[in-house]
């Protein structure tokens, strides 16, 4: 009975042939489905209502369960589908009953009627099919194989049948479907079956790990230039001169931090460069071999500033040198640079005038007015420290610098040691302002100017010598020595040359040593000015017995 209360009809056998769990699975269906097979279907339908009833049923009829082993030989193995089980496949193969001869032959044994099988019946007429009804088709002749296309890059022919498999029958070599690629052979050696010969599949090479990283093993594409991936020289470095310096050209020690006082650390190395009008401008300014090897600051500060816009805007370097022997000097360089950055600033507008109208006397004035305020702040700055002015001091060397690309003047200015030097031609020019000694006395007297000489031309003295004996004054201090004296320049660029202004750190060693001079102007002959990395190890070629703080300032003119 049903779930219901029903008693089975014959009508219910369907769901048994259907869903029941027993029964073998069939596959799917063999018969095809194009044009050619309906034209035969339709035309083996017509023949046989012209040849009589029994002409289509000549054929004997075979079982169900002989329909369900053919069917099932020609549906693809379970281990060619993906996810199927082989063992599983061939029980059930081994569990299906073999084939069995028609029933219409002598001395065959009737079977036993599967539950999903209708019942039999005797063969007999059967009245001529429907044109509704389907007929079986019988199978097309053999035609020759149509011309496969052709192959896409990449892909090959299957490989051909292997001879082992030659001895099996025809139906029993089903086709492998087309499927992935596989994997790397292992180390055990497995069998693997080949594509037949009608399959396409695509060769895939399979390389082993790459021995460097990912991001190495890549070259430059193969249609850009080589010459625009060619590598890049990196900036030469090193030393010149008899042999090589004392100390390491790498940094060993830090100096010494702090807490309270961090914003008084000054970083090794400080880069920047510009390019206005018709010049380009590089400066750096960075720790000398001694200072690295001992942990000591830096001495020297570097100040690249530009005020005002456009053609009006004027562009001041400043270099600034401490005392060696105070542990103050990189604050009173830093002070020295701040302080006359900010003078220059507010008075810029009238600074850029003078400098494009050429009033040199005016620049002159002004530009040593601007420094003596300076100092004269440094000097507060000491006596607020309580330190002495002579070790809270430093030496200051300026550029000032148009944007105007009309003008090539160039002012110089600054009190204390350094160097100025201008490449023109391939030859090095010390344009260094020059200073008198101090003592010395240049030109002839001023008449009605100082006092009456002691004695005539002839000998004859004018005063009378009494020997009296002169009484013991008090002491008095000695006159400080005089100062440094202010130094000034302006001078008109041309196309082509080069200006450096530099610390002592730099100016002594290109004054010292030839070698050092003639490899700058080698590297800065070439017409392109270098980069900044570049500009940095050119002026830090080290030289044996120079091992103080550089700072440069070199402009390129265009």
């Amino acid at each position: 009975m049903s779930q219901q209360g029903e008693r089975p009809t014959r009508d219910d056998d369907w769901w048994n042939r259907l869903y029941d769990e027993s029964a073998p699975d069939t596959g799917p269906d063999g018969s095809r489905d194009s044009l050619d097979d309906r034209f035969d279907s339709a035309s083996g339908t017509v023949s046989s209502d012209l040849m009589g009833p029994g002409a289509a049923h000549s054929e004997p009829l075979r079982s169900p369960g002989e329909a369900g082993s053919e069917a099932a030989d020609l549906s693809p193995a379970a281990s060619d589908v993906p996810g199927a089980d082989p063992e599983g496949s061939h029980r059930a193969r081994r569990a299906a009953p073999p084939a069995t001869a028609p029933q219409d032959a002598p001395g065959a044994a009737p079977r036993p009627r599967a539950p999903w099988e209708p019942p039999e019946t005797l063969p007999g007429p059967r009245k001529p099919a429907a044109w509704w009804e389907s007929v079986p088709a019988a199978p097309p002749p053999p035609t020759a194989p149509a011309p496969l296309p052709d192959l896409p890059p990449g892909w090959t022919e299957g490989a051909p049948p292997d001879p082992a498999e030659a001895a099996h029958p025809a139906e029993e070599r089903r086709p492998a479907p087309l499927t992935a690629p596989p994997d790397p052979p292992r180390a055990a050696a497995t069998h693997e079956p080949r594509a037949p010969q009608g399959l396409r599949t695509p060769t895939v090479e399979t390389q082993a790990p790459p021995a460097v990283a990912p991001d190495e093993q890549f070259g430059p594409p193969r249609t850009a230039p080589p010459e625009q991936f060619a590598p890049v020289p990196r900036p030469r470095t090193g030393h010149v001169g008899d042999g090589p310096p004392t100390y390491d050209a790498e940094p060993t020690a830090l100096p010494a931090a702090r807490p309270d006082e961090l914003d008084d650390l000054v970083a090794d190395t400080v880069l920047d460069g510009a390019r206005y009008g018709a010049y380009v401008l590089r400066a750096s300014s960075s720790r000398g071999d001694s200072a690295r090897y001992r942990g000591e600051p830096r001495r020297e500060a570097l100040l690249t500033a530009r005020f005002g816009t456009g053609e009006n805007a004027l562009v001041l370097v400043a270099v600034a040198s401490g005392v060696r022997t105070s542990e103050r000097a990189h604050l009173a360089a830093a002070d020295a640079c701040h302080w006359i950055g900010g003078a220059i600033g507010r008075s810029h507008v009238r600074l850029a005038e003078d400098i494009r109208a050429g009033r040199r006397g005016d620049l002159k004035s002004g530009l040593h007015r601007l420094t003596d305020r300076s100092y004269g702040m440094l000097r507060a700055r000491a006596a607020e420290l309580g330190a002495e002015p002579e070790e809270y001091t430093a030496s200051l060397r300026c550029l000032l610098l148009s944007a105007d690309p009309a003008c090539r003047t160039r002012v110089f200015f600054g009190i204390g040691h350094g160097g100025l030097f201008r490449l023109r031609g391939g030859v090095w020019q010390d344009i260094e302002p020059a200073v008198p000694d101090a003592g010395a006395v240049y030109g002839e007297p001023v008449v009605g100017f100082g006092s009456a000489p002691a004695e005539t031309p002839q000998g004859d003295r004018l005063t009378m010598d009494l020997n009296t004996v002169e009484p013991a004054r008090p002491y008095i201090d000695p006159p400080a020595p005089p100062g440094e004296p202010f130094r000034f320049r302006a001078s008109v660029a041309r196309p082509g040359d080069t200006l450096l202004l530099c610390s002592g750190g730099l100016a002594e060693p290109l004054r010292g040593e030839a070698a050092l001079a003639g490899e700058l102007a080698e590297r800065w002959a070439r017409p392109e000015p270098p980069g900044l990395a570049a500009f940095l190890a050119d002026v830090t070629l080290r030289v044996k017995g120079y091992a103080d703080d550089r700072t440069a300032v070199a402009v390129w003119e265009a």
